[in-house]
């Protein structure tokens, strides 16, 4: 099938994805101008919300060029919006990053490298590892957080590695379960995502566990899947 004979379809599949994206985006705005709600809430509601996005990729069999195009559109929107205020409820917390920049890379990545191999559930559990697992992460480390500790300058707390071990466990093996079933590799290949996304998510200077967690757990997966079965 050409990518021309594509279109209609695709037009409708953009359309739903784009209407979900710009409720999130309406949500999170709404959140930034007109509530009291800390700022990292806003940014996390933008985060969880949009990587959810990759679920319907999959579902909807949304070709792979287009989740590669979108990347890199939003990837170029994030590098434009840390010079121009685009959007403040994606860059409003004081502290340099380039976490939505790495965010929109690892989404092009992950599809244009699972998406070939008709794959789909490595690409979503990479998104969806970092979408919900640091999501969380970072909303209850800040809130609940009591024990810290620091890695390269950055403070963490055990309460929110912990949060992401747990999450990203749950993440993995609720796809993977659905892809291969309740066999031993399931749960096996899960804890070790949960332990390597935790470990990668508690180095984020620059941002850079929003690419090194979602690229590392969907390889990780993958490759852990194709030794085991």
């Amino acid at each position: 099938m050409s990518v021309f004979s594509e279109i209609p379809t695709v037009c409708l599949q953009i359309s739903l994805v784009g209407t979900w994206l710009g409720l999130i985006l309406l949500l999170a705005e709404g959140l930034s101008r007109f509530t009291s709600v800390d700022s990292e809430v806003s940014r996390k509601v933008v985060h969880i919300g949009t990587g959810n996005v990759i679920l319907l990729a999959w579902w909807l069999e949304i070709p792979g060029w287009v989740g590669i195009a979108a990347g890199i559109l939003a990837g170029a929107i994030a590098l434009i919006s840390y010079q121009i205020p685009i959007l403040p409820s994606l860059n409003s917390i004081n502290r340099r990053s380039l976490g939505t920049f790495f965010y929109a890379v690892s989404i092009a990545v992950l599809v244009a490298w699972f998406w070939p191999l008709q794959h789909q559930e490595y690409a979503a559990l990479g998104i969806l590892v970092m979408t919900w697992g640091d999501g969380l992460a970072a909303v209850l480390g800040q809130k609940y957080g009591k024990h810290l500790y620091r890695v390269w300058g950055m403070q963490k707390s055990w309460e929110g590695s912990a949060t992401m071990f747990l999450v990203s466990f749950a993440v993995s093996s609720s796809i993977l379960l659905s892809v291969q079933g309740s066999v031993w590799q399931t749960w096996a290949v899960s804890a070790v995502v949960a332990v390597v996304a935790a470990s990668l998510e508690s180095v984020s200077l620059w941002g850079i566990d929003n690419l090194t967690v979602p690229i590392g757990s969907g390889a990780i997966a993958f490759f852990l899947d194709r030794l085991m079965i």
